[in-house]
């Protein structure tokens, strides 16, 4: 009778955990579909502003596309590593995420000096947790930097 109990159990758990990652993996479809059409968005907007707009202010809005267009470019290849990975994201693509969007802040906001070297410094341990975490995994091959 324990047996039967424990056995019903599991598959209970399996099932569950099934049917949320079913729902995890559409999520992530359609997500990464939304950023797709975010993508071609940034896309467009930056042949518009590069061959339309001339000056300064253009110029900062050219870059600030650009690096919008490289956030949603890691986001959707986060996601499919996902895919690839067995279900499984890997950390190194939250860190290109994390500097990528530092940089952007450091271009678009740089009005404090402060707040530009803070942004920095989390650059700087950003790329040091991306060092230290290949040094663990024993990726100091030179094509990981």
């Amino acid at each position: 009778m324990r047996t039967q109990t424990h056995v019903k159990k599991k598959r209970t758990k399996a099932t569950i955990a099934t049917v949320l990652q079913y729902i995890l993996n559409v999520a992530l479809i359609l997500l990464a579909i939304a950023i797709t059409i975010l993508l071609v968005k940034e896309l467009i907007d930056i042949i518009t502003n590069s061959l339309f707009n001339v000056g300064n202010a253009s110029r900062l809005t050219f870059l600030n596309n650009i690096l919008v267009f490289f956030l949603y470019f890691e986001f959707i290849a986060m996601i499919v590593k996902y895919f690839q990975e067995d279900y499984h994201f890997p950390i190194r693509y939250f860190l290109y995420i994390g500097i990528t969007a530092l940089i952007r802040l450091i271009v678009v906001y740089h009005e404090s000096a402060l707040y530009t070297l803070y942004y920095c410094g989390a650059i700087l341990v950003l790329v040091l947790c991306y060092f230290v975490m290949n040094l663990a995994n024993g990726r100091t091959r030179k094509e990981d930097f």
